[in-house]
């Protein structure tokens, strides 16, 4: 139960981060070109790995499910959202999928940067079993 509502807790608000990111560039028409790009691409990163640290997980292999559901979660509310709107072809375009890769990858990357990784926890006691 703790990883369906961590992975679709943080799925639906890094979803709704860069749903708002994208609506606000396209409001000042600005969602287009590098600096958009690099606007986007930056805030992703510090979502997804603000994301990644809350897990409070020691190991890549930790984060991994919850990355991959993460990019489950937005493709799902992009059918849901965005598909009534562009149609199925959105799916078609390469940006879409290496936004979902970018999803899955950054959290996973946090690990490589050691100012940025979770702290490992110390080892607790075992707990008593109740039989």
């Amino acid at each position: 139960m703790q990883f369906a509502l961590r992975a679709l807790g943080w799925g639906v608000v890094i979803y709704a981060v860069m749903y708002l990111l994208w609506s606000g560039l396209v409001i000042y028409g600005l969602a287009f070109g590098l600096v958009a790009l690099a606007i986007r691409i930056a805030v992703l990163a510090s979502v997804t790995t603000i994301a990644a640290r809350s897990l409070r997980a020691t190991t890549r292999m930790d984060v991994a499910p919850y990355s991959i559901s993460w990019a489950v979660v937005a493709a799902a509310l992009d059918a849901i959202v965005l598909v009534p709107f562009s149609g199925w072809g959105l799916y078609s375009e390469w940006s879409v999928w290496a936004g979902y890769a970018l999803v899955a990858l950054i959290p996973l990357a946090t690990f490589w940067n050691p100012k940025i990784a979770p702290r490992s926890r110390p080892e607790a006691a075992p707990r008593p079993r109740i039989q």
